[in-house]
């Protein structure tokens, strides 16, 4: 009698598994169906936003194009959110896990040169100066993935346990004016996941350092923070001929600037943990032959140990006050966190990594290194468990290490990398929200 309970049992669960292998084979069917309709769509949505790019928090049409679409698929959209981010949230047909996917829209200061016959001609202003607008970075493709896999998901909301919130963020590339709360941070501000807090967070990021038709993951710290400095160095003004009467702050600022090179090669474990501090901009003067009495340097930290991070930035301070005093200057630092260090959970990757060999293929799917670029996506991530992948964006036959850059201006996405994003993302979901 034992025996055969233990049989019946067994043929039980068997039974079960096999529904729900159907089950969820029936779902891919229809969500990867959909998302297959709507690939032509995904290429024409992103070919219009890429022709016209909005800056960060003023991704108005961007943000219309989505709500207007979000809502043709029956979807109850908030705007506003974050000043212009967009979010919708999808109710499978039964209860399950609570998963957030997320796509950043907001382009760059940078005036396009790759002649696409839809390449961008905006021209806008950006903390003061006159710019060039483009989708340097890839966001163009990330909204119209996004978008697709949207349009997936509804197609098999009735086979979906579980629900699915749509997160498009603005102004991940930063503030219209530094120091100011924004992006991903300014939304989880305005709540937008008070109401709806999933259990995990879903990114993507299209990348030329792969090649179209891969994905690269990393378990673990994958992305850098970022910090944006600023340092005032002040001086005494005097003729040129004369430096002896005053204070140089230009020799002064260049003094400091070499000091945290010197610092970091030789203060810092960056075998373990790698830090990157650059000045992007040094300004001072107004006439060739005067010694101004002030210079401003401007410049990001890299790193991706928050311990680390303390350290650079206490030795940075006292490196510019030790050099300050000993000119008869004086020196300040400022800085501000625009994005903590993105960090993939092993444990999620773990379970993620599965989904995105099933949408690839293993062959296709490539652990990175530490990459010294950073996303705020992390704030996200930091508020719940997170996993950030990229796609693939340049062209087979084209040496993705000598392929233009992510913020180049000559930046070109292989389109092919849309489907790969979709598929792989769409198939994370779908996973996510079967899974236990």
């Amino acid at each position: 009698m034992l025996r055969a309970h233990r049989l019946f049992a067994a043929l039980f669960v068997a039974t079960v598994s096999l529904a729900g292998t159907d089950a969820a084979r029936a779902q891919d069917a229809t969500a990867f169906a959909a998302l297959e309709r709507a690939q032509p769509q995904l290429v024409e949505w992103r070919r219009d936003l890429h022709q016209h790019p909005e800056l960060g928090e003023q991704e108005t049409r961007t943000a219309k194009r989505v709500a207007d679409h979000l809502r043709s698929l029956g979807l109850t959209v908030r705007t506003g959110v974050g000043k212009t981010g967009v979010v919708a949230v999808l109710k499978g047909a039964k209860p399950g896990p609570r998963v957030a996917l997320r796509a950043d829209m907001d382009a760059l200061p940078v005036t396009e040169q790759t002649h696409l016959p839809f390449a961008s001609k905006v021209k806008a202003e950006y903390r003061g100066q006159p710019v060039g607008v483009m989708h340097a970075c890839g966001h163009d493709a990330h909204v119209a993935i996004l978008m697709g896999v949207a349009q997936a998901l509804v197609a098999a909301k009735n086979e979906l346990a579980g629900e699915v919130m749509f997160v498009f963020q603005p102004a991940e590339e930063g503030p219209p004016v530094a120091g100011a709360v924004f992006g991903a941070a300014l939304m989880l501000q305005d709540g937008v996941f008070k109401d709806f807090t999933p259990d995990a967070v879903f990114g993507l990021h299209v990348w030329a350092g792969l090649p179209v038709g891969s994905v690269g993951y990393r378990s673990g710290p994958l992305l850098a923070a970022a910090d944006e400095w600023s340092l005032v160095v002040k001086g005494k003004q005097t003729h040129g001929s004369r430096p002896w009467d005053g204070v140089d702050p230009i020799t002064l600022g260049a003094q400091i600037l070499l000091g945290t090179q010197s610092m970091i090669a030789r203060q810092v474990n960056i075998a373990t943990s790698p830090v990157v501090l650059t000045a992007g901009q040094f300004q001072a003067g107004v006439r060739f032959n005067i010694i101004p009495d002030e210079a401003t340097l401007v410049g990001t930290l890299r790193t991706f140990d928050p311990t680390v991070r303390e350290d650079v930035i206490a030795r940075f301070r006292r490196i510019a006050d030790d050099y300050a005093h000993a000119s008869g200057g004086s020196a300040e630092l400022k800085v501000a966190n625009n994005a903590p260090a993105t960090i993939n959970q092993p444990a999620l990757t773990q379970r993620v990594r599965p989904s995105l060999e099933k949408a690839v293929g293993a062959a296709n799917v490539v652990e990175m290194p530490l990459v010294t670029v950073a996303e705020d996506f992390s704030q996200f991530a930091n508020t719940v468990p997170g996993f950030y992948f990229f796609v693939g964006s340049t062209s087979k036959g084209i040496d993705p290490a000598t392929a233009p850059i992510n913020h180049s201006p000559q930046f070109l996405l292989d389109e092919q990398a849309l489907q790969t994003g979709s598929q792989a993302m769409l198939q994370v979901a779908l996973d996510y929200l079967r899974s236990p």
